[in-house]
């Protein structure tokens, strides 16, 4: 530890600490603006130079490594003196356009310039405009004139998101920040740099001019858009949501949030909210009152249980709903005598129900992420899934950490990976077994049962010696290794890999209430998600799901809403290809509107509070349900708060729950049989998710939101018969669509890319299916 005074204020710090770091430990603020604690020093802003005990000159506090018995001065003349002539320098060129700038109040330049600013210039030469560039649908660069060029974009694209999609072009007077020959910025997490910018160069395009930031109320929330649960400011004006930003926990999501979670906002205020409840009469819809609506589904239900047994009526919900939500309706299907609930619509192996040691979770806490030696990812689009804990694993990478992956597909994880191994979906257990065996191997044990025709590769080997190595390992199950038929193979399997190398073994987890599904006993005590719809029942009860794009065989499904006297659909949104076969729409409160509770990944409980009121008539689902188990005269919905449902679940005060366990009882390892003919890889991309960002303007003009193409690499291409570019019918059961051959050498052989929940592919059956392509 080496010692500093400060100000006259003293510290310990460690070796290597800077001038900064020390500063903060004590709480002496040094103004900046280059220097961000999650970036790398760049030194280029200047504005923290401070006075150093023996030193001929200021010095960038930010860059300056602490020596011990150092004595700093902050507010001394020499340092004060030298952050003004800095300041002055950066307001030469600056645009006097303060009154018009999204940036106005909470501008740290307009901040810093009350207090170093001179109080009247003295350049009197024209000033250096720059030219605004158009960078994509979420990032405005129109004001570019403003930039003070402290490349923490530039920093940010290189070190967190891990591609380097701006940068500093000329030199001197002439230098600008600029996009690489006049691409786009198209990151996943590119909305963050929008916050590190500390002037008005970089702001949200969908935000631009629509509110000034001293008119908006900043109120907290949690995400419901994927696993990690990311710590959210939502801020509103007049009852409107406005802009979604970050908030900082460093144990979730760090300070950054993904584009997503950024701009889906836009959704709540969409032309396809549904606001009034509707009921179809006569094959034509009608607005009506709740108590209407929600007596004419406490009959249909009660009608149909009376006649046909519990068993005829099924429940699936969005594995986003609360826990609240998703206790009250399993508790709602039980006093129908129903069975039939379920809220995992992408799965189709559900083999290892009720032979689980416990919840399935990441198995270790996010921010335990840093620490490993060796990790593992099988079957995830991790990127496009998980882009805070892709993030995290990008970080790991750059230090210590050796991450392999064993995928489906080609895509580039933007990290130094130690190996990558990429199969078709049906030999992800024969892959992911060879790693096993290699293990085995090296350790010098006999190999598990059932393994002895698995051959060992070099890439086995090389990702199997990374586990073995090192304290710290990690085996993750992506949202793939968990869709696929062989699922429970595939946990059996990584379980079994880290009996051997001593590594933890955890899910990644599809969506936001994962682990709070499991919590809250919305699990089939009858037929599964997959079941319920493969015997079709008389009546379904759908909560935030599509069933076009959120389910794992959409045509199935259909076909089954399509066969049931009463569908109840409830949602935020009037989604069009239901009302062909609901019966009555529910309007929904969204995250935004409604009180709940997510359990993320990591086990955390995080419960939120509604930010605005509920649009026209939706109704928080927690609400509904309490009501709807009132109307049905079932005991226990004498809630008057979601917090007493959620009490109910957990017990009061809980941050972590108990009972997370990825053991497995008596899971076969049998290895499936390859697949005959094409298989379909089916990515679920990441704006088309789920409803909201599937409704967001902003997001749907993306890259990432292009309509799916037919994906196969060259050997695929030519056996066919096809050439890229070419139109194909793709088929699969009852369903056919027409897309666009595409190359790609990520694609495995044999195997065929289509993208999942878009309009264009909702015809087509199994995810990971056999496929078939002609030329259209």
């Amino acid at each position: 530890m080496l010692e500093i005074e400060i100000d006259g204020k003293k510290a310990q710090v460690p070796d290597g600490s800077t001038v900064m770091d020390a500063a903060q430990q004590l709480g002496v603020y040094i103004p900046h603006f280059c220097y961000h604690k999650k970036l790398s020093i760049a030194a280029n802003c200047r504005m923290c130079l401070v006075q150093v005990e023996k030193a001929p000159k200021p010095l960038p506090a930010c860059a300056t490594p602490v020596t011990n018995g150092m004595k700093v001065f902050t507010h001394s003349e020499l340092a004060v003196k030298a952050q003004k002539g800095v300041m002055e320098f950066l307001l030469i060129n600056h645009p006097l356009d303060c009154p018009i700038c999204d940036q106005g109040g909470e501008c740290q330049l307009q901040d810093m310039s009350m207090g170093y600013g001179p109080m009247k210039s003295r350049y009197t030469e024209e000033k250096h405009v720059v030219f605004h560039k158009n960078v994509g649908p979420l990032i405005s660069m129109e004001e570019m004139s403003r930039c003070i060029h402290c490349t923490r974009c530039v920093r940010f694209g290189q070190e967190i998101a891990g591609i380097m999609e701006l940068g500093m072009a000329n030199r001197n007077m002439h230098s600008e920040i600029q996009t690489f020959v006049g691409r786009s910025v198209d990151s996943e997490l590119s909305g963050n740099m929008i916050d590190l910018c500390p002037v008005g160069a970089l702001t949200s395009k969908p935000f631009r001019y629509t509110a000034r930031s001293w008119e908006l109320q900043r109120r907290k929330s949690v995400s419901p858009h994927d696993s990690v649960g990311a710590n959210l400011v939502v801020q509103v004006k007049q009852d409107k949501v406005m802009r979604v930003l970050p908030r900082e926990n460093d144990a979730v999501n760090e300070c950054w949030i993904s584009d997503k979670e950024r701009f889906a906002y836009q959704a709540l205020n969409s032309e396809e909210r549904l606001t009034k409840p509707m009921v179809k009469q006569g094959g034509e819809w009608r607005e009506v009152d709740w108590n209407v609506a929600l007596d004419y589904v406490a009959h249909g239900l009660k009608d149909v249980a009376r006649e046909h047994g519990g068993d005829a009526l099924a429940a699936l919900a969005a594995p986003s709903s609360t826990l609240e939500e998703l206790a009250l309706l399993s508790k709602v299907m039980q006093g129908l005598g129903s069975g039939n609930i379920d809220f995992r619509p992408r799965q189709s192996d559900f083999s290892a129900d009720g032979k689980r040691a416990g919840t399935p979770w990441l198995g270790m806490r996010l921010s335990e992420i840093a620490d490993l030696d060796g990790a593992l990812v099988v079957g995830s689009f991790l990127r496009k899934d998980h882009p805070l804990i892709a993030q995290r694993l990008r970080q790991a990478a750059k230090k210590f950490t050796k991450v392999s992956v064993l995928t489906v597909s080609g895509d580039d994880p933007l990290m130094a990976l130690h190996a990558k191994q990429v199969v078709a979906p049906s030999a992800l257990a024969d892959a992911l077994a060879a790693i096993v065996k290699a293990a085995a191997e090296i350790k010098g044990v006999a190999a598990p049962a059932g393994l002895d025709a698995v051959q060992v590769t070099d890439v086995a080997r090389t990702i199997a010696q990374s586990l073995v190595d090192g304290e710290k390992r990690a085996v993750f199950l992506g949202n793939v290794a968990t869709q696929l038929d062989c699922a429970a193979t595939l946990q059996a399997l990584a379980l079994e890999l880290g009996k051997l190398t001593n590594a933890v073994v955890g899910h990644l987890g599809e969506a936001a209430n994962v682990v709070g599904g499991y919590v809250a006993g919305a699990l089939p005590r009858a037929a599964n998600a997959r079941q319920m719809f493969e015997q079709p029942r008389k009546a379904y009860v759908l909560m935030g799901i599509e069933p076009e794009f959120d389910c794992a065989n959409p045509q199935r499904v259909v076909g089954a809403l399509k066969q049931a006297s009463l569908v109840v659909y409830m949602s935020a949104f009037k989604h069009a290809p239901a009302l062909e076969y609901a019966d009555v729409m529910l309007p929904l409160a969204p995250y935004t509107e409604t009180a709940g509770t997510f359990i993320n990944i990591e086990g955390r409980v995080q419960s939120f509070n509604g930010v605005v009121r509920a649009q026209g008539e939706a109704r928080p689902a927690w609400k509904v349900l309490r009501v709807l188990g009132n109307v049905l005269n079932l005991d226990g919905f004498a809630y008057e708060s979601s917090e007493a449902v959620r009490d109910e679940v957990l017990g009061k005060g809980v941050e972590f729950v108990a009972g997370l366990d990825n053991g497995l009882t008596s899971v076969s390892m049998t290895l499936p049989a390859p697949v005959a003919g094409l298989q379909r890889i089916a990515d679920v991309p990441i704006h088309f998710a789920d409803p909201m960002a599937r409704r967001a303007p902003a997001l749907l003009q993306t890259a990432d939101a292009v309509a799916p193409t037919a994906r196969m690499n060259a050997a695929t291409l030519a056996q066919l018969g096809v050439s890229a570019g070419d139109q194909v019918r793709v088929k699969q059961g009852q369903g056919e669509a027409v897309l666009l051959a595409k190359a790609d050498e990520g694609v495995p052989a044999g195997c065929v890319r289509v993208a999942a929940a878009h309009a264009s592919t909702a015809a087509l059956g199994d995810m990971f299916g056999v496929i078939t392509v002609e030329r259209a």
